[in-house]
């Protein structure tokens, strides 16, 4: 018999769903099928089901945080069961152990921490049974039939799982480390606080820093501009006055001569230059350009996109949401007509019928079998939904990546870009930039119903002109403004400088053909990444735009130069990585040099320490903690996790498990549920008791109502007050 083993729950039963099964205590029995003759059992972790271990269990002097016991490398990493996921750890050990199971079938999602999350909990089983891996990139009944058919043996993936150890061990190294030399350092100097570091984390916040230094530092400078209206038989435009393509002067004097001697004056254009400039349809999404669009259309942060995603994924309507490919394969573009023409018969989308391009297979803009590498990008599956079924939220991603399979099959948008040169009585030169729609093509779907962004200032509706052409300045105006710093990052646009390592790219069709190694970070991490730093307080979004905190300031100016805060080291180290999941590169190399940079870091902390000054930061924050009790930096504690046994704390507008950023344990309570705003006291008697006291006045639409909050089957529920 086989032991299919998923990653989650929910994603067991997709994968059982095909077939007839029973459910038992923390796993299926799958009847005889034709795939599976003897029936086959399936069980699943609750993600993380197992741990690296911490420093004191390897040695009991690596407890207390001390500058004199580090660096803290242990001869072999060692990963032991999650204390509160102990109960399924034990199904699966039975279930790995029985005597009628002959063969495992790896079935976590077909990605490197998927193959990760699986083997570790095998090995921790102590399992010698023969092993194969589930890889799809959809969970549509059709896709896993497909997936059971063609299973893979199992050393097809171990190397990706060797990636992943590989980045685990790593990150614990220099993240155990860096973060006890850097709190050691800064005690030392008076600055009383936990500050984590982080292979990823920490090359992300400099670049967050940096910009806000740049903010910081920049001095804003008056300019004034001349713009001139021109008339031309009958015909009017404006123009700028400018020098070289420069336009703006530093003096209000010098513009107001300029307005006074050109008013009135007869005006001559001295050329037309026309540009057209084709617009081929955008690629389909990985997943940083989906969180990068979302962000920009809708304010989503990149975690919120990513769990909009993993729920549509679970619901069979798309495909993995976590890849780095904008291609397909042919396989899965013969497949793009019959989602298209069931997209057809939708209200919403059958305005965008018929299509002006039939197929897209041959267009290796989309299709692709090179560029794709673990799973291809994303698109609606086959299980077409209406959007109408949806939550709001699910409305929105998904029409996202609709919208994008649609505008694939449009032709491409067309805009002609006209600039005038107009000379002022022989002398004075002034420039006019214009811009015309010539053909809509694919932006008829993605702008559809949207508000799109104003086009510049600079660029107006030009009448037809001709060299040549004679007229007046009919009015010139002077015109005051001020430089303007750099603006802040949105979260989207983290997530697209994170996937170039810092890189400056807006554009699309730049970031894409970056090699997907040379980023901060995976795909599947980057939001995590950014989670964390607001989790440690050191940075902060504030409608959208990311700031960076004293305490990020703090970190990044006593890191200084080090290669800690490097983005092209980091990038050189998800390089390697990447090797090492292509079997290219060694795994055991990689962790020794791990280790040497763990030593490297705590040697450049000690030696930059001795210099560090910190006039002009605000370090009070840092030194009230030195007073009295130890503050915690995670808020209150409230009690213990229900999922992890880990400490649930007052986050400020949610309670959340302190081991996010370790386990990734997602429990969370938001503090205010349905109009009403859950207390502290409540919390605390739902973790102990599990359930509340009764809460009055809980609005749903125009519906009042009294209830109790309880903690049942791993999620919150309302316990209605009879009456």
């Amino acid at each position: 018999m086989k032991l299919i083993i998923a990653e989650k729950p929910d994603q067991g039963l997709k994968l059982a769903a095909p077939f007839s099964f029973k459910k038992k205590d923390g796993y299926l029995e799958i009847a005889p099928n034709h795939i599976f003759p003897n029936g086959a059992l399936l069980t699943w972790a609750i993600g993380h089901l197992c741990e690296l271990v911490p420093p004191e269990d390897y040695d009991q002097k690596w407890k207390k945080w001390s500058l004199e016991t580090l660096p803290i490398i242990p001869d072999r990493f060692q990963h032991r069961v999650v204390k509160a996921k102990w109960k399924q750890f034990k199904i699966i050990k039975e279930l790995v152990l029985r005597k009628d199971v002959s063969e495992i079938i790896i079935g976590g999602d077909a990605e490197r921490e998927g193959e990760a999350i699986i083997r570790i909990i095998l090995s921790q089983c102590k399992n010698n049974k023969k092993m194969k891996r589930l890889w799809i990139s959809s969970l549509t009944p059709k896709a896993v039939i497909k997936g059971f058919e063609n299973l893979l043996d199992e050393s097809e993936t171990r190397n990706i799982y060797y990636e992943a150890l590989s980045r685990a061990c790593a990150d614990w190294l220099v993240g155990m480390n860096a973060s006890r030399a850097y709190t050691l350092l800064l005690q030392q100097k008076g600055i009383s606080d936990v500050f984590s570091t982080g292979r990823v984390q920490t090359p992300t916040l400099a670049l967050i820093v940096k910009r806000e230094k740049e903010i910081e530092n920049f001095q804003s400078e008056p300019y004034w501009e001349a713009a001139a209206i021109f008339h031309m038989n009958g015909k009017r435009y404006k123009g700028k006055w400018h020098k070289n393509g420069e336009t703006r002067l530093r003096e209000k004097e010098m513009a107001e001569k300029i307005a006074q001697f050109c008013e009135g004056k007869p005006a001559e254009i001295q050329s037309v230059e026309k540009e057209r400039k084709e617009f081929q349809p955008p690629y389909f999404f990985n997943l940083s350009s989906l969180q990068a669009t979302a962000n920009k259309r809708y304010k989503y942060p990149p975690q919120k996109t990513l769990d909009i995603a993993q729920k549509l994924y679970l619901k069979g309507i798309i495909s993995y949401p976590r890849s780095d490919s904008n291609f397909v394969t042919k396989e899965e573009a013969a497949m793009i007509p019959e989602i298209l023409q069931k997209l057809s018969r939708l209200e919403q989308y059958n305005k965008f019928f018929p299509l002006p391009v039939d197929s897209i297979m041959n267009n290796k803009r989309y299709v692709n079998e090179k560029k794709v590498t673990d799973h291809y990008a994303i698109i609606p599956t086959e299980q077409v939904t209406d959007p109408a079924t949806l939550s709001s939220d699910e409305q929105n991603i998904y029409n996202l990546i609709v919208e994008r399979l649609i505008a694939a099959h449009y032709d491409k948008a067309i805009f002609d870009y006209t600039t005038i040169h107009t000379l002022v009585d022989g002398r004075a030169a002034f420039i006019s930039k214009g811009k015309e729609q010539i053909q809509e093509g694919w932006r008829k779907v993605i702008y559809s119903g949207q508000n799109e962004k104003s086009i510049e200032d600079d660029e107006q509706d030009l009448p037809s002109l001709q060299e040549g052409e004679q007229g007046i300045v009919q009015k010139v105006i002077v015109k005051e403004g001020k430089t303007q710093p750099p603006k802040r990052y949105t979260e989207g646009q983290l997530i697209t400088l994170m996937k170039t390592a810092g890189k400056h790219l807006e554009d699309e069709e730049l970031v894409k053909v970056l090699n997907q190694t040379e980023g901060l970070g995976t795909e599947a991490t980057r939001a995590g990444i950014i989670g964390v730093l607001k989790d440690r307080k050191y940075i902060e979004v504030k409608k959208n735009q990311v700031f960076a905190t004293n305490k990020g300031k703090v970190l990044i100016k006593s890191i200084g130069e080090s290669i800690l805060a490097s983005p092209e080291m980091t990038a050189k180290w998800e390089q390697r990585l990447h090797e090492i999941g292509e079997g290219k590169a060694s795994p055991k190399e990689f962790i020794e040099q791990a280790k040497k940079l763990a030593i490297k870091l705590i040697e450049d902390a000690k030696k930059q320490s001795k210099t560090w000054k910190f006039e002009g930061y605000d370090l009070e924050e840092f030194k009230k903690q030195n007073k009295g009790k130890k503050k915690t930096t995670t808020g209150t504690k409230i009690g213990k996790c229900k999922k992890c046994e880990g400490d649930v704390v007052d986050k400020g507008t949610f309670y959340g498990c302190s081991n996010y950023s370790a386990t990734k344990c997602d429990f969370t309570i938001s503090k205010k549920i349905l109009g009403k705003t859950i207390s502290q006291a409540n919390i605390k008697k739902l973790l102990k008791d599990g359930k509340t006291e009764l809460i009055k006045g809980f609005k749903k639409g125009e519906k009042t109502f009294d209830a109790k909050l309880e903690w049942s089957e791993n999620k919150l529920k309302f316990l209605l007050e009879q009456k």
